[in-house]
């Protein structure tokens, strides 16, 4: 049997919870950068989990701060959890720097860790996602078979405390580098839409022949199309996101974003769960696991959407 809860606790936290009776009585939480009700990335994560407990019968609490990347409320409610007794941990971090303490703690109490999305400085953890910085490359190497070499290009950022981001910026600099461009902006817009298009805003103001913009995320790279748009300049621009979530893969088939590049966040909820119970049985597991990345252009979009 299988049951969601969802409440909003005094600390501004979103919290669902997944209760599934099964044979092996442990409990695991995922901990994630935001909720999925907000954001589709997320929403696939917790589903990919859901789908792993139910399968593997273990009990399952999902946690998610309402506003994404809010580091102080992840920590505060994962302690609480924790002090309440979980076996394993499956954790995005939103600060890894941030969380490790706590982290540490847990599995000096024998709790066991994984991360997923973003990999943490603890030793010995194992990450299971993707390898952003070949993703990034990925999107770069696609702004470079279409764009002029020498061309003026910018790199959205995500938040530049998160591995995540720190990779897929350096990724993408060294393949738009690599190949010639003239990389005009690196400015963070913190994985946000809102963010995404000011930024843009400000970025081709300065830099009115821009060619090609990188964005770290779908969220950031749809904010930079709506600037573009606002300034009559999305036909003459390039904009690769990251994600191909749903709403991106729309704008790839649309023809307005031109490429995103797809991370499987299904299988890091899944996997999360289904590695964390390993090690939960006195398994081991290995200390990466990628879960892949493809490039999205019009002629597959449609299988993302």
């Amino acid at each position: 049997m299988k049951f969601f809860i969802s409440l909003i606790t005094t600390s501004l936290l979103f919290f669902s919870g997944s209760l599934i009776a099964g044979s092996h009585g442990i409990k695991i939480m995922l901990s994630t950068k935001g909720p999925g009700a907000a954001n589709p990335f997320w929403a696939s994560v917790e589903q990919g989990a859901t789908d792993a407990a139910e399968e593997f019968g273990v009990e399952l609490v999902i946690l998610a701060p309402i506003v994404e990347s809010d580091v102080m409320s992840q920590i505060s409610t994962v302690e609480d959890t924790i002090a309440a007794g979980v076996d394993a941990i499956v954790i995005a971090p939103t600060d890894p720097s941030a969380v490790e303490s706590m982290l540490q703690d847990a599995m000096g109490g024998g709790v066991k860790v994984v991360f997923i999305d973003t990999n943490g400085t603890n030793p010995g953890v194992t990450f299971i996602g993707t390898n952003n910085e070949a993703g990034a490359g990925m999107a770069a190497q696609y702004i470079c078979d279409n764009v002029a070499e020498g061309s003026d290009v910018a790199i959205l950022q995500g938040v530049m405390t998160q591995t995540t981001a720190v990779h897929r910026a350096d990724g993408s600099h060294a393949g738009l580098e690599a190949c010639g461009m003239n990389i005009v902006a690196e400015i963070s817009a913190n994985w946000d839409t809102a963010q995404g298009m000011s930024v843009t805003e400000d970025i081709i103001s300065g830099n009115p022949d821009i060619k090609a913009i990188f964005a770290s995320n779908d969220n950031m790279a749809l904010g930079a199309i709506q600037a573009l748009k606002n300034n009559d300049m999305l036909d003459d621009v390039v904009v690769v996101g990251f994600d191909a979530n749903p709403d991106a893969a729309v704008s790839v088939g649309a023809g307005e974003m031109s490429a995103t590049i797809a991370q499987f966040s299904y299988n890091m909820g899944y996997m999360g769960v289904e590695n964390a119970l390993k090690l939960a049985n006195g398994e081991s597991i290995p200390d990466n696991i990628d879960t892949g990345t493809v490039l999205v252009t019009k002629e597959n979009a449609a299988d993302f959407m």
